[in-house]
């Protein structure tokens, strides 16, 4: 076998239409099964060596091109948008906007994968949101979610990584589908995204005190939503991009405290859409202070 821990390969009966990194491989008695997770979107995937092929660096350049373009243009309109937003927030309020400084939330972002939070934290950054990052593997979130909360206090919690949901190998009925997709065995981490919201919700209760967004692609999204999350994934269970959650911890984070976040706008905002990420109505995080000290570092 060629293929190693680390190589970007895709699935012969999905017609390549993912570039997965190998994340591991397991000897099953005379089987080996690879372990698969999206190089993109936050999937993570099972499949039988023979699915399995080295993808050429064209594809691979193609695929990754393509959620780049799609990412950067995004993100060029959000720090278009925020920088709008911290100008335009101040202004009319204050004769000398000069006295005024900006507190915009605060992020803890939990990842189950190192490379999806280091390309989140560098948005942050860009964005100009305060954010600390945490790699968690998604079975261990629940255990560390209390500790994290108590040590950085953040306004909004970001509990994702990579998950799927595994279609029964059968044609349901409608209602048998109903069934199974309502059944958090057939998800690989939904169960433990629903446990660390609920933790997190033990710790505080309000939704506008603590904002949640939890999940990642065909995660369990009513289930996640009962838990307590204000946003998560994925409605349709479709695959949702790695940059998904800091485009609604954006839009939260700088939109004023005494303002409901418009639902539509946050949802539609995201590179995926409404298929995968949902919501209900929440609070910004923003908040103005006067007066600015002459000894502040900014």
């Amino acid at each position: 076998m060629d293929i190693k821990v680390g190589d970007l390969v895709g699935r012969k009966s999905y017609n390549y239409d993912i570039v997965f990194r190998v994340h591991d491989i397991i000897r099953q008695n005379d089987k080996i099964v690879i372990v698969l997770k999206g190089m993109n979107l936050r999937i993570i995937a099972d499949a039988p060596e023979s699915d399995v092929v080295k993808l050429p660096a064209s594809k691979i350049n193609e695929n990754i091109k393509n959620y780049d373009d799609r990412a950067k243009k995004l993100m060029r309109k959000l720090e278009k948008r925020s920088g709008k937003a911290t100008n335009k927030l101040s202004a009319g309020f204050y004769r000398n906007e000069g006295q005024v400084f900006r507190r915009p939330g605060k992020v803890l972002h939990i990842d189950g994968d190192k490379n999806y939070l280091d390309m989140c934290m560098k948005s942050y950054k860009e964005l100009n949101i305060e954010a600390v990052g945490r790699v968690v593997a998604e079975s261990e979130q629940p255990k560390a979610v209390n500790a994290l909360l108590l040590e950085y206090t953040p306004d909004i919690l970001v509990l994702t990584g990579h998950d799927a949901y595994i279609k029964p190998q059968q044609t349901a009925s409608p209602e048998q589908q109903r069934r199974e997709l309502n059944t958090i065995s057939n998800y690989k981490n939904s169960k433990y995204y629903m446990e660390s919201v609920k933790l997190a919700r033990k710790y505080e209760p309000s939704l506008d005190d603590l904002v949640i967004f939890a999940g990642a692609c065909q995660s369990y999204f009513e289930g996640i939503m009962e838990a307590g999350a204000n946003f998560a994934s994925s409605p349709e269970r479709v695959l949702i991009h790695a940059l998904d959650p800091v485009m609604v911890c954006e839009k939260i984070a700088l939109t004023p405290i005494d303002q409901i976040v418009p639902l539509k706008e946050i949802l539609t905002g995201t590179i995926t859409g409404l298929n995968g990420v949902g919501g209900v109505q929440t609070r910004g995080k923003y908040r103005d202070g006067m007066p600015k000290s002459l000894y502040s570092k900014v």
